[in-house]
C-alpha cells in the first residue's frame, strides 16, 4: 500500500506490509510500556505507563514533546501485595468530572494479582487519591488473572475488562460509580492453545458494534528470549453486538475459540507492538496507542517506545 495518510503530526508513510509507521513522537518517547492517554480540557495530553507508581508524562499534543512529570502514586499502592510499588497497565478515563485510573498490582507470571483505582479531578501531580483494590483480584485456581483493566462507559453502564493467560479476557459490570463490581465476570476471549497470552483488553463501541482490542503473543524479554517469528506481541480485535458475549473475528471465528483479526503486527523497524489502548482524540479522531520495539534502537523492555496510529474504519473493521 503506497497511500499517504495525513495526520496532525505530518505524513505517515504506509509500509509495503499495509501498516503505517508510528506517528511522530518527540521528547521522552521511550520506556512507554502499556500507554494510556487522555486530553484534559485545557489541551494538555497525559500519558500514563507501567512502572514505579505509574509514570505520568504530559505534552501539548499527541506528537509531543512528551515530558516526565511524576509518578501517580509515588509511594506505591495501598494494596498489600507483592508488586505494590511497581504498578502495571494503567487505564485512564473521565467519569463525570473525575479522572479514574485503574492499575494492576501483580507478580509476573502468577495469579497473585489485584486491580486498583486512583482518582483525581485535575490530573496534576500529588492530586491522586488511591482507593486501593476495586474488588477484582485473583489467586491460584481462579479462571483469570486480574490485570490489565479497562473501563467502558456503555451509555451509563460501566464495564471493566481485564485478564491475561489462564482463561484470558473477562468483563464485569461495575456499580454506577465504578469503584466496585456489581455483577459476575464473564469470559470474552480465550486462546485454547494456552501458548500465547491474550491480554491488555480494551473495548470501545463504534456504530452498532462493540470492538474488543487485545494483545496476543509474547510481550517481553526480547533481548534475552526472542520468540519464534509471529509469536511476538501483536494487536488483534474481535467484535460483537453485545458487550458481554458473541465476539468473533472478521472470518466469523469465535474469539472464545482462538479467533482474532490482526490490527497491527511487526513490520519494518517496528517489532512486537501491543499493550494498546484506543482513544477518540479531539484533534486526530480514533487512534490506536501502543508500545513497540524499534529494532534500530534495541530489544530490551526499557527500549520500548510510544507509538500511535490513526484508525480507519473499513467495512466495519479497524485498520491502521
Amino acid at each position: 500500500m503506497a497511500t499517504f495518510l495525513l495526520a496532525a503530526a505530518g505524513l505517515l508513510f504506509a509500509q509495503a506490509s499495509g501498516y503505517a509507521n508510528p506517528g511522530t513522537c518527540s521528547g521522552t518517547c521511550g520506556n512507554a510500556h502499556d500507554p494510556s492517554i487522555i486530553r484534559r480540557s485545557d489541551g494538555t495530553y497525559f500519558r500514563m505507563s507501567t512502572g514505579g507508581g505509574v509514570q505520568i508524562h504530559t505534552a501539548p499534543s499527541i506528537i509531543g514533546p512528551w515530558t516526565y512529570k511524576c509518578d501517580m502514586l509515588a509511594s506505591g499502592s495501598k494494596i498489600d501485595s507483592s508488586g505494590s510499588t511497581d504498578l502495571w497497565a494503567p487505564d485512564v478515563s473521565l467519569v463525570g468530572s473525575t479522572y479514574y485510573v485503574y492499575y494492576s498490582v501483580s507478580s509476573f507470571g502468577t495469579q497473585d494479582s489485584s486491580i486498583g483505582l486512583a482518582t483525581s479531578t485535575t490530573m496534576d501531580c500529588s492530586s491522586f487519591t488511591d482507593h486501593g483494590s476495586v474488588g477484582v483480584s485473583s489467586t491460584t485456581g481462579k479462571d483469570y488473572n486480574a490485570i490489565d483493566a479497562n473501563l467502558l462507559d456503555d451509555g451509563g453502564t460501566y464495564r471493566l475488562q481485564f485478564g491475561s493467560f489462564w482463561g484470558d479476557i473477562f468483563s464485569v459490570e461495575m456499580k454506577s460509580t465504578p469503584t466496585a463490581p456489581s455483577g459476575t465476570s464473564v469470559g470474552l476471549a480465550y486462546d485454547p492453545s494456552g501458548t500465547h497470552a491474550e491480554e491488555g483488553s480494551f473495548m470501545v463501541k463504534y456504530d452498532d458494534y462493540y470492538y474488543l482490542f487485545y494483545s496476543h503473543g509474547q510481550c517481553c524479554d526480547y533481548d534475552t528470549s526472542k520468540p519464534a517469528s509471529g509469536s511476538e506481541y501483536m494487536v488483534k480485535v474481535c467484535r460483537s453486538t453485545s458487550a458481554t458475549s458473541g465476539f468473533v473475528d472478521s472470518a466469523g471465528t469465535s474469539c472464545q475459540s482462538g479467533g482474532g483479526t490482526v490490527v497491527l503486527e511487526s513490520h519494518g523497524d517496528v517489532y512486537g507492538p501491543g499493550g494498546q489502548s484506543v482513544y477518540y482524540d479531539p484533534q486526530n479522531g480514533w487512534i490506536l496507542v501502543y508500545h513497540y520495539v524499534d529494532t534500530t534502537v534495541g530489544y530490551a523492555d526499557a527500549d520500548k517506545k510510544f507509538g500511535w496510529n490513526k484508525i480507519t474504519w473499513s467495512n466495519g473493521w479497524p485498520t491502521v
